[in-house]
């Protein structure tokens, strides 16, 4: 069973085979010697290193105190969290899940070799506890591909101990820099390691350029939310907070690029790949939807005098959110496994390296996008029009919840359009986010009363009484009921905002 932490360190360079006095750094008490650990890491990627082009590092590692399988993937600069598995020969089944996003069908080869002599030293505060832990590592690398390079080094590592205070790394910095240590030019020993042992001189990744047309400005956004959801993909297999949610919303965010943009790309080549976002964004929306759902009613059942809640509806609503969570988790992380996403994220890959462009793509971007905005702009008054004429009720709700499908998209457009048109798209983008929020609290309350009906079906059925379902969903009426109230004025305040682009 794989264990994370947050992993916050400092690297730095060492010419000098003995670590600088640490012992005057403030906070610090003593400084204990823990003696010198051998350490074997043989680390794994693809034959292309797609693994270490996304800083992400996968070792196999004998030795020390934490021998076993490591998976690091960066969170911030010197901030990392790392994952941890026993030590077996072949790599454990949940930490190559956590890397199929990259890797896809691709095997994953040892390419570096690393071997450590480490001197530890730990940072303990006046009442003997680990502040920090220090280290002098004396490095030979061995490239396992290709003709295979060697290096050697010495560096220094400063490792914050578990809910320790990161000033503490300033200070030591400090007092190593004044016995002339310096920080590592290199992000991690992989990333040295691979450069130092490259065969001939290792190739630099040219600077991407500045985008200039139209088709630039376009496929810069939506190459940023393909990234997102690959990057995303192990933290929703991990089921972090807010995980879920997040790569919905970039695979909204590209399907809506796509479909807003059809005089820049191609929509024969880009509806396909828009119709399996979608399938993903529903996918994904499984979970994210009874989160949203369960939180809502919980928060309203907690509104709800003690004398007026009428047998275990706090029980029953425990129930049928975590029944749901189950089912929803499982088949979600059969999607993450499956073919078709797989497929889906090499189809965007090569869609993005060849973009289907039009003839507007070629053009200085500021017609083209503002352009695409206002459309999208458009279809959004024309839904909140038609949902006015309705008659309030299941059409409605529908015209209404359509208007806010088309408000996202308008939004996403509008993001995508900030580095040409400046203040007006930012202006577009917080009153569509403003409407978003009218019109999602509106369907909010349409699915909480669909939900309130199922729950209220099945309390009746066991005996029990259904009265404060009634009254649930009563209240939830009446929240819809404001939204709409309220929406006609709030569009009178926006709908001008397009004028501007």
């Amino acid at each position: 069973m794989a264990d994370t932490k947050r992993e916050i360190e400092r690297k730095y360079e060492s010419a000098n085979s003995e670590l600088p006095d640490l012992t005057g750094v403030a906070g610090v008490a003593a400084v204990v010697d823990q003696g010198v650990a051998h350490l074997d890491a043989t680390y794994y990627d693809t034959g292309d290193e797609r693994l270490a082009a996304s800083s992400v590092t996968l070792r196999r590692r004998t030795g020390g105190s934490d021998a076993g399988w490591h998976l690091k993937f960066p969170v911030a600069p010197h901030v990392r969290d790392e994952i941890h598995a026993p030590l077996s020969d072949t790599l454990p089944d949940d930490l190559a899940a956590l890397v199929r996003s990259r890797v896809r069908d691709s095997e994953l080869l040892p390419v570096v070799r690393l071997r450590s002599e480490r001197d530890v030293r730990h940072l303990l505060d006046a009442d003997g506890l680990l502040l920090a832990e220090v280290s002098l590592d004396t490095v030979r690398a061995e490239r396992l591909t290709g003709r295979g390079g060697t290096a050697q080094w010495t560096e220094i590592e400063v490792e914050l101990a578990d809910g320790g205070d990161p000033a503490l790394l300033d200070k030591a910095e400090k007092r190593l820099r004044k016995a002339g240590v310096r920080p590592s030019a290199s992000s991690s020993k992989l990333a040295r390691a691979l450069e130092e042992t490259a065969p001939g001189k290792r190739r630099r990744t040219a600077p991407a350029r500045e985008p200039v047309t139209a088709a630039d400005h376009v496929l810069a956004y939506a190459r940023t939310q393909r990234d997102a959801i690959v990057e995303l993909d192990p933290a929703v297999r991990r089921d972090a907070e807010d995980a879920v949610h997040s790569m919905r919303v970039a695979t909204r965010r590209l399907r809506s690029t796509f479909k807003s943009f059809g005089e820049i790309l191609d929509r024969t080549a880009t509806d396909p790949v828009g119709d399996e976002l979608k399938w993903l964004a529903g996918e994904l929306g499984l979970d994210r939807d009874r989160e949203v759902l369960t939180d809502r009613l919980k928060a309203a059942l907690d509104e709800v005098p003690d004398n007026l809640v009428r047998g275990p509806v706090a029980e029953r609503l425990h129930s049928w959110s975590s029944a749901e969570h189950r089912g929803a988790r499982g088949r979600l992380l059969g999607v993450l496994d499956s073919r078709r996403y797989l497929t889906l994220l090499d189809t965007l890959d090569a869609l993005l390296a060849d973009p289907p462009l039009l003839k507007a793509a070629g053009k200085a971007p500021r017609k083209p996008i503002a352009k695409a905005v206002r459309k999208d702009f458009r279809k959004v008054s024309g839904l909140i029009r038609r949902a006015a004429d309705l008659e309030p009720g299941t059409d409605r709700d529908a015209a209404l919840h359509e208007a806010r499908k088309k408000t996202k998209r308008t939004r996403y457009a509008a993001e995508a359009a900030e580095p040409v048109l400046g203040k007006p798209a930012k202006t577009m983008v917080k009153s569509m986010k403003a409407l978003q929020k009218l019109l999602g609290e509106h369907q909010d309350s349409v699915m909480a009363r669909q939900a309130l009906r199922e729950l209220s079906a099945v309390a009746h059925a066991a005996g029990e009484s259904a009265f404060t379902y009634g009254l649930l969903h009563e209240r939830e009426e009446q929240r819809a009921a404001r939204a709409e109230a309220e929406l006609p004025g709030f569009w009178e305040e926006i709908k001008d905002g397009a004028t501007d682009l």
